[in-house]
């Protein structure tokens, strides 16, 4: 003998089987994935591996905040890899990005950033924006900065006394948010 649903269970569950599905699109779209339509229902013959048959892809790894690095919330800039980290008050690593140093680099230690300037003209020839002065050495001063158009600048003139260090654009912008005046900046080698 079957029993029969009321017809407020069957509405029941064809209204909580509709909100899941919006759920898992949702979360879907979230992480930028894209449902995809199935064209054929699964096999009955199908069956379920213990181990999965692709390997997870691997994201690339940011390399860890170099060690004597300082403490707290600060940049750091590291001469070797050519490379800035973000790090917050917890010492925890915000964002981390390649640059482009120019020709005369800051001696390891602590600095502060001190003037910031929207946007000017670089040393060789390029409007360049978010502007973060820190440093300075034999008479060239050291800064952080990124091309308005978004280009890395082209290999500097070993004859050049540059102390620009080009970022890219978006990490111009969160450097530049990042980097308030006073905001500690800690070169490692």
């Amino acid at each position: 003998m079957s029993a029969r649903l009321p017809s407020w269970a069957w509405v029941t569950g064809l209204t909580t089987g509709a909100i899941a599905v919006v759920a898992v699109l949702g979360v879907q779209a979230d992480q930028g994935t894209k449902p995809v339509a199935a064209t054929t229902g699964p096999k009955a013959t199908a069956t379920a591996d213990p181990k999965p048959s692709a390997a997870p892809s691997k994201k690339p790894t940011t390399p860890a905040v170099p060690a004597d690095s300082g403490t707290g919330r600060r940049i750091v800039y590291s001469l070797g890899q050519e490379r800035v980290w973000l790090v917050d008050a917890s010492d925890a690593a915000r964002h981390s990005f390649p640059v482009w140093p120019g020709t005369v680099a800051p001696d390891p230690g602590s600095y502060a950033i001190g003037t910031r300037t929207e946007a000017t003209t670089g040393s060789d020839g390029v409007p360049v924006e978010h502007i973060m002065y820190f440093a300075q050495k034999s008479g060239v001063f050291v800064a952080f900065s990124n091309a308005v158009d978004g280009s890395s600048p082209p290999p500097a003139d070993p004859g050049a006394q540059t102390g620009g260090i080009r970022v890219a654009k978006q990490d111009g912008k969160a450097l530049w948010t990042f980097g308030t005046a006073g905001t500690t900046v800690h070169v490692v080698e």
